[in-house]
């Protein structure tokens, strides 16, 4: 985000948009060839996005006013968005459309009976532009509710190619290159990783990766079920693993101390700000958007990025996270809502934020020249190509108070473990305390 932070800071050029044509591949949008139908109309969405993201956003909001007439007004809600959604709801004043950034508070919305399903329409259009994984993951005990509008790209591991060529080394191939190669890049004098331990949603994304491709597909998803145990030797494994880089002070920009005070754009300054302290940082894709819109960085010259790498014999994973529109049934204007994600279904409204900058759409129908460089498109083409295959972030996959909130759950454990890395079992141990309550509840 994010995701929370699924998602973060994003890019900014100069966009031309025919506003008024109509949408290849998804049928008829909201009304219909900019008749403005919803003269008059305000549609309120809540989602996590602030900065540059929210802005970009806004463009997308302003292209559908175009068409439609209906005015918009979006509501930052911060990481924790079940928290002020649900407040919301609770206070008589819940928005129309919501972007959910986890699965898992997708389905605590749908459960708690907060969510019209989709429309016919724009279920149509998921069906036909999208790979069904998107639609499962949108979907609650066979209901679709919810419309993936930015996806996320998150096993991409971010270096400045100027480090790199300083310190003689080349994106790696599995995990021990990348540690190793990380040993090089901190004895040319630079820290080898940024890590932002201060947002918790990063140590998750770190731990699903490894685990991911150490572990593999059938237990990753056994895990976000919690159909397996957080106690399981290969979760154990995993965190061994991770604990290797964590407690290496060589390995981390400032230590572990300062990765706790790091958020995620801080992390990404360290990296490609004006005063370089590491040579990398992981996160997804929309790192390239901090690097770009917040420090003029040429994506592909400046910063680059290379596939998470192969951990002990496994597979490069692909791990990604979206952000879901959901309609609210508590909404005031929830018709005009569901028109608002009938035209986010199509190219047409993913084409201006892909040519902002910072966004990937899992839209198939999107051309993929709307993206404003090959670095982007390149990450694009991976994500939609990879289809089915894809994982989905596991975080999101689970029940926002261990999944999905600052300070408690996983988010909390993981940033613990950052602190003091020696004891992965018991680390396991405490992580499964809080999914079996978590997932009870």
């Amino acid at each position: 985000m994010m995701r929370r932070r699924t998602t973060l800071l994003t890019g900014c050029t100069a966009l031309v948009l025919a506003l008024g044509a109509t949408a290849c591949g998804g049928g008829p949008v909201s009304a219909g060839g900019g008749d403005k139908a919803l003269d008059g109309q305000t549609v309120t969405v809540a989602g996590v996005w602030s900065g540059s993201e929210q802005k970009n956003f806004q463009k997308v909001l302003d292209a559908f006013t175009e068409k439609t007439g209906a005015k918009t007004q979006f509501v930052s809600t911060g990481d924790n968005v079940s928290t002020v959604v649900g407040s919301k709801i609770e206070g008589g004043n819940a928005p129309d459309v919501v972007m959910v950034p986890q699965v898992g508070v997708l389905q605590q919305f749908a459960k708690k009976g907060w969510l019209n399903p989709l429309s016919p329409a724009a279920q149509k259009t998921i069906s036909a532009d999208y790979a069904p994984v998107w639609k499962k993951y949108g979907s609650v005990d066979g209901t679709l509710y919810g419309l993936y509008f930015k996806a996320a790209h998150k096993s991409t591991v971010w270096y400045s190619p100027e480090a790199f060529t300083q310190a003689g080394v080349k994106p790696p191939k599995s995990y021990d290159e990348l540690l190793k190669a990380g040993h090089t890049v901190s004895d040319s004098g630079l820290a080898a990783f940024a890590v932002a331990g201060q947002d918790g949603w990063t140590l998750t994304d770190w731990f699903e990766n490894i685990y991911l491709s150490q572990a593999g597909p059938e237990k990753y998803d056994a895990l976000a079920a919690h159909k397996l145990k957080w106690s399981d030797p290969s979760v154990v494994e995993a965190l061994t693993t991770l604990g290797k880089l964590f407690k290496d002070k060589q390995l981390i920009a400032g230590g572990q101390k300062e990765a706790l005070n790091t958020d995620f754009p801080g992390s990404v300054e360290k990296v490609f700000g004006p005063k370089a302290e590491a040579g990398m940082v992981y996160e997804g894709d929309f790192v390239a958007g901090v690097a770009h819109d917040q420090f003029g960085k040429a994506i592909g010259k400046d910063a680059n990025f290379f596939p998470f790498p192969a951990v002990g014999g496994g597979t490069a994973p692909v791990v990604s996270g979206g952000d879901a529109a959901v309609v609210l049934k508590d909404a005031k204007n929830a018709k005009a809502g569901m028109k608002l994600l009938e035209y986010l279904a199509t190219p047409e409204a993913a084409a201006v934020w892909a040519k902002a900058g910072g966004f990937l759409s899992p839209n198939k129908k999107l051309d993929l020249a709307q993206y404003g460089d090959d670095v982007t498109r390149a990450t694009a083409k991976s994500l939609v190509d990879a289809g089915d295959t894809v994982r989905f972030d596991m975080s999101d996959q689970a029940p926002a108070a261990f999944g999905g909130t600052k300070g408690t759950g996983e988010w909390k454990l993981l940033q613990d473990f950052l602190r003091d890395p020696s004891d992965p079992k018991a680390t396991a141990a405490k992580l499964e305390a809080a999914a079996a309550k978590a997932y009870q509840d």
